[in-house]
């Protein structure tokens, strides 16, 4: 009996030996297809070429520009550990693999704000894991070029905020009447919030699920510790 058990505990380690490898082989090949994808990406258009042409945009909204709540409630919903990573979040990725893995689907990527700009800059939308890697090499690129505060307006100036406001200055127009500095409280979490799912949370097509949106972005800054509860409770009882 003890021999078979040893025999079986062998085989056990060994099959998840031999997993562990394919595991290892198979990111390798999709790292070295994403760094191609990298390779042909940048190489059609630059890193700092696309960073100029985005910087140059009419109506490019700098970082100093930006309400501060607004910054807090965009890092605390979409990467709060911005400040501090490189470009990709070990953690996020961990967190969204795991989640992936238990609800056996491809809903959760881990992406950082870095990654975001990368993806939509470069890349399609489409969930390849070749694509996951090179997105990952331009957000290390992105990162080696730019300050955070540069990629944090790069971002907010070229994501959807829906009814066909692209950039946080035209949605700041479109949906409010004002430029982003002078945005209320209300007004700009609600913004943080709407990129989610622009479509969908659109305040001309369905306010109140925007709403229910900004109610769920209060909650991520009470966690982040960027308000305190009664300062998110009061905050979503102010009138837009």
């Amino acid at each position: 009996m003890k021999r078979l058990l040893k025999g079986t505990l062998r085989l056990i380690a060994l099959l998840i030996s031999l997993g562990i490898v394919a595991g290892m082989v198979t990111a390798g090949v999709f790292a070295w297809k994403g760094y191609r994808m990298y390779r042909e990406a940048v190489t059609e258009t630059p890193v700092a070429e696309k960073v100029e042409s985005i910087q140059s945009m009419d109506g490019y909204v700098y970082y100093d520009e930006l309400p501060e709540i607004y910054i807090d409630a965009v890092i605390s919903v979409e990467d709060k550990r911005f400040f501090s990573h490189g470009g990709v979040d070990p953690i996020a990725i961990a967190r969204a693999a795991w989640n992936d893995i238990r609800t056996m689907s491809f809903v959760e990527g881990g992406s950082t704000i870095t990654q975001q700009i990368a993806k939509n800059e470069y890349f399609t939308q489409e969930k390849r894991m070749e694509r996951k890697f090179a997105e990952v090499f331009v957000a290390f690129e992105l990162e080696s070029v730019c300050t955070k505060e540069e990629i944090f307006e790069m971002y907010v100036n070229t994501i959807y905020f829906g009814s066909n406001y692209y950039g946080i200055r035209a949605a700041s127009l479109g949906y409010y009447g004002c430029e982003p500095s002078e945005l209320t409280d209300y007004q700009a979490v609600m913004l943080a919030g709407l990129p989610n799912a622009p479509s969908a949370y659109s305040l001309d097509v369905n306010p109140e699920l925007a709403e229910q949106r900004m109610a769920q972005v209060i909650d991520r800054m009470v966690e982040c510790d960027r308000l305190t509860r009664e300062e998110g409770d009061a905050l979503l009882a102010q009138q837009p």
